[in-house]
Formats: structure tokens, C-alpha cells, sequence
């Protein structure tokens, strides 16, 4: 049986509510610091491979260092691979919370998803 990782951060609510759910339900996890330990880009490239999502969607484009390096006009001009690079480099770029398991790759917390490990 494949790990599930939770990568998240304590300050963020999303995050907060992603953990409860999984408490309640007595899914068991291991949990990630999203800023002190952020995922690699080996990892984020195997995980937006896996999730078959854009890699856009594994940015945190509502966060401030996402508009304060006004990535949202120069992602389109980057390459994968330089993009992969920025996310790891800063954890505060990722959105969160990211779930990875057997049951796929869970980016944000999304209940009806969620709901699926139930």
C-alpha cells in the first residue's frame, strides 16, 4: 500500500479544515511542512505527471508571492521545467493543501473528493 502524504501548512485554513477531515475519518497520513519541507522538483514533477493536471494548478495563485513576482503573465512564457524549479523553491508558490496516495493527487481540499477515501 502506497504512503499518503499530506502537504500543508498550519498557518493556512484550507489546510486546517483538509486535516480535520482526515482526523475524523481515521485516514492515516504523513504530514509535510509545506515551507520547511517543500517538496522537490523531482517529486512535483512525478506528482503533476501522476495527477495528470497543468502545472498552473499546482500554484498558489492567490498568494502573495505569486502576485508579487507577477507570475501570473510570465508562467506562460516559461518552460516546465523552469516552472517546476520556481514551485520548488518557495513553498509559499504551491497550493495547498496536496494530498498524495493510492487514491490519486488531491490538490486544494475539495469535500466531494475528500469524501472518496471515506
Amino acid at each position: 500500500m502506497k504512503e499518503t502524504i499530506f502537504i500543508g501548512w498550519d498557518k493556512c485554513g484550507t489546510c486546517r479544515k483538509a486535516q480535520k477531515f482526515l482526523n475524523e475519518n481515521n485516514i492515516e497520513y504523513t504530514k509535510r511542512d509545506v515551507m520547511t519541507q517543500t517538496p522537490t522538483a523531482a517529486e512535483l514533477t512525478e506528482w503533476i505527471k501522476d495527477s495528470g493536471l497543468p502545472i498552473k494548478r499546482f500554484f498558489n495563485t492567490s498568494g502573495f508571492v505569486y502576485r508579487a513576482m507577477g507570475l501570473k503573465d510570465k508562467l506562460s512564457t516559461m518552460s516546465d521545467e523552469a516552472q517546476i524549479e520556481l514551485l520548488a523553491s518557495n513553498g509559499r508558490l504551491i497550493k495547498r493543501p496536496l494530498l498524495i496516495g493510492e487514491h490519486g493527487i488531491f490538490v486544494g481540499f475539495h469535500l466531494d473528493l475528500y469524501e472518496t477515501l471515506v
